[in-house]
């Protein structure tokens, strides 16, 4: 009898339809490769669900807060119910933004400068000596974000001072804390890593949007970005992004599979952005297209990971 897996999707987040649109594909790829595969849409009742199933693995096809911040891991845990991807910390230390930029800088790993903003803190006394800092640190355009969101949700490109408090409130809208950061000009490049102890890096993407800015629209509608392998730096640089990409996989502690976004400057210089232990799985997500670039097809690599998940 083949190994009843639950897909475990939705959930609460602001990401959920992209994460219904990874579990569907996920789901279909299982049943491909002979799996028993259950969807199962998390929400209060996910304990009784996940009994009530009586699955033997979770495939988490789920994004954002609740599902890959560490709280479904920690649940799946105290159930005894192995799981994809990263564990409790690794998850929840990568889906903050501050903290990740934080272990990568004591790693000596390269990332944007930053200085963090506090909800309470905007008020019409503070907000200019944040202006002040913000010149004084970054200059502009500056990027803010949400840093416990992820599908670019919350985030603002600041081109003049005027802006930067609007792109605060939207921001405090997901989170109490904002992050600015360093706009970096230069060709975006993502690393998909996989493995466990051992861990290897695919093949390099460039990502061409055109608007300019790979945000929510351009990640998720077809036509509105291009996925370029290999990417157009020298294959040099592409040897020392893989090489950052495994160590702040390590760093971090990830397991299973993960995405580290870069920038890489007009000297050349590559700039970590984020890490994203739960990437896409959609028809126009990165991580697969990587993938098949290394000749691993898509049910194959679902396969893969859920044989990386039965390792632990």
């Amino acid at each position: 009898m083949s190994l009843k897996i639950g897909v475990l999707m939705g959930g609460r987040s602001a990401e959920r339809d992209v994460s219904l649109r990874t579990g569907e594909a996920i789901d279909q790829a299982l049943r491909t490769k002979g799996y028993q595969s259950v969807k199962i849409d998390v929400d209060f009742k996910i304990v009784e669900r996940i009994k009530e199933e009586r699955i033997e693995l979770a495939f988490l096809a789920l994004h954002g807060k609740y599902g890959e911040d560490g709280t479904i891991q920690g649940l799946l845990e105290m159930l005894d119910i192995p799981y994809t991807g990263s564990g409790v910390l690794a998850s929840a230390m990568a889906m903050d933004k501050i903290v990740t930029k934080k272990i990568l800088l004591l790693e000596g790993l390269t990332t944007p400068h930053f200085i963090t903003i506090n909800k309470k803190d905007l008020t019409s006394l503070a907000i200019p000596s944040i202006m002040a800092r913000v010149s004084n640190e970054m200059g502009y355009p500056v990027v803010v974000k949400a840093p416990t969101q992820g599908s670019s949700i919350g985030l603002s490109i600041v081109k003049e001072e005027r802006d930067l408090v609007a792109a605060l409130e939207l921001s405090f809208c997901y989170d109490s804390i904002a992050m600015i950061e360093q706009f970096v000009e230069g060709v975006e490049v993502t690393a998909s890593v996989l493995g466990n102890s051992d861990p290897i890096a695919l093949p390099l993407i460039e990502i061409w949007s055109s608007t300019g800015v790979y945000d929510y629209d351009a990640k998720y509608t077809a036509g509105m970005s291009e996925h370029i392998i290999p990417p157009r730096i020298t294959e040099e640089k592409q040897i020392d992004i893989k090489n950052s990409a495994v160590s702040a996989f390590k760093a971090l502690g990830c397991r299973g599979l993960a995405r580290i976004d870069y920038i890489v400057d007009r000297q050349g210089k590559p700039y970590i952005l984020e890490l994203n232990t739960m990437p896409g799985m959609t028809a126009t997500s990165l991580f697969p297209d990587a993938a098949r670039a290394a000749g691993v097809q898509f049910a194959e690599l679902i396969e893969n990971i859920v044989k990386l998940a039965l390792e632990k």
